[in-house]
């Protein structure tokens, strides 16, 4: 190198330079080699992330299935004609009518799909006239099977698939979920599958009602063969049992990541009820589990009692207190105390915090209250979480009545 071109170098260049025409040829080449792949790993990196949002040079192609075209195919969407003509939304929804399962969706390749979005007659609008309507989104389940599998992967309440406890709508956004003022529902964790993804609607309720719904998906997508496809599951004990934790996950054999939950909390009695610990027994934990946590509002991010603050992992988008007033023992005293029902939603996402299982995983939440009491509540879950096919059965469904039992008083708010 001359000295002209020399003199342009910085600093810390010239030091690079000169360092090695000190050594020997050999840590020379080792050097050198090793600085070409700090490099090319930090270029890609960088490539990678700018060019993401533009880089067009896919082999995967881009799909939408709705009522408008109920099987995402090419050139096949708006054909159906309304009084204004064809294509001019002739159909962009369907009356479900108590006991109905329509199939959303029958994708015969592999792909993925990446947002769902629904909405329909499921809050009280005035020009409709059943009311109490929200209790369809506890009586309306949605089911998914993929790649074949006969029994489903994914079995919930609608709403708490979409970020709701209780059937209450309430207007958040979190890194999963984004619902409107109206309950327009929105679900962003992906589904992939390698062969197959049928995804179906139940009207369990004796109120019909009109559904709008777009699935958005890729096809084309390469999955490994045990790439790990979202299920969901759904539990409610109402009430619990003193010093018996509720199970957010019953165990699950084999490999897995647990993405997060949807919590229900209906108090019992009075008092704080938020004491108890999460716990993640996992790959052969028995009596103790690996992670444990320190309360249930530190779980969801949260802390001295519950707020109804909404983040993107982490959060509360209920807190509603009864207006009756009743009567139950205390459980310091047990002596007869007023109280009012609380409603709590709350949610936890673990995705830039994996939790991650080879062999196996269990998942309960414990029922204390301050100051360090075992108490009774009234529960309810949905639990997200991947792992392959074939997978066990997920725990039996509570019936349509177990899961809106002593909600009323929400469905008319």
């Amino acid at each position: 190198m001359d000295k002209k071109n020399y003199k342009r170098l910085s600093l810390r260049e010239r030091i690079i330079i000169e360092t090695l025409l000190k050594l020997d040829i050999m840590k020379r080449s080792i050097i050198l080699y090793l600085l070409v792949v700090v490099f090319c790993k930090t270029a890609t990196t960088q490539l990678n992330t700018n060019n993401e949002l533009y880089n067009i040079n896919f082999s995967i192609q881009s799909r939408s299935i709705s009522f408008e075209n109920t099987t995402g195919e090419p050139g096949e969407g708006g054909k159906a004609a309304s009084e204004i003509g064809v294509g001019r939304k002739g159909a962009p929804n369907k009356k479900i009518n108590p006991g109905e399962t329509v199939i959303l969706c029958d994708i015969n390749q592999s792909g993925t799909i990446r947002h769902i979005w629904m909405t329909g007659e499921w809050t009280d609008f005035s020009w409709l006239e059943a009311t109490g309507r929200t209790q369809l989104l506890r009586t309306t389940i949605i089911r998914a099977y993929w790649d074949g599998q006969e029994h489903p992967s994914i079995e919930c309440p609608l709403g708490d698939f979409m970020g709701l406890a209780h059937a209450k709508v309430t207007s958040y956004q979190s890194a999963v979920h984004s619902v409107g003022e109206n309950a327009a529902f929105n679900i962003w964790l992906p589904m992939p599958f390698t062969k197959k993804a049928k995804i179906t609607l139940t009207n369990e309720s004796d109120i019909a009602f009109y559904l709008y719904y777009q699935i958005d998906y890729t096809i084309n997508d390469r999955h490994d063969e045990d790439v790990g496809r979202l299920h969901v599951c759904f539990r409610r004990e109402n009430p619990t049992l003193q010093k018996k934790d509720f199970e957010v996950l019953p165990k699950r054999v084999g490999k897995g990541r647990f993405i997060g939950a949807v919590l229900g909390i209906r108090t019992l009695y009075p008092g704080w009820w938020g004491e108890g610990e999460i716990k993640f027994y996992m790959d052969g934990d028995t009596d103790f589990p690996t992670i444990c946590g320190t309360g249930s509002e530190d779980y969801v991010g949260l802390s001295y009692g519950i707020q109804q603050t909404t983040f993107l992992n982490h959060g509360c988008n209920l807190i509603y207190k009864s207006d009756s007033t009743f009567q139950v023992p205390d459980y310091n005293t047990n002596e007869p105390k007023d109280m009012s029902h609380e409603y709590i939603s709350m949610y936890r996402w673990h995705l830039p915090d994996p939790i991650y299982w080879k062999k196996d995983c269990r998942v309960t939440i414990q029922q204390i209250g301050c100051c360090l009491y075992e108490r009774s509540d009234d529960l309810s879950v949905a639990t997200f979480w991947y792992e392959p096919v074939p997978s066990e059965p997920l725990p039996e469904l509570p019936s349509a009545e177990q899961r809106i039992m002593n909600l009323e008083e929400l469905f008319s708010n």
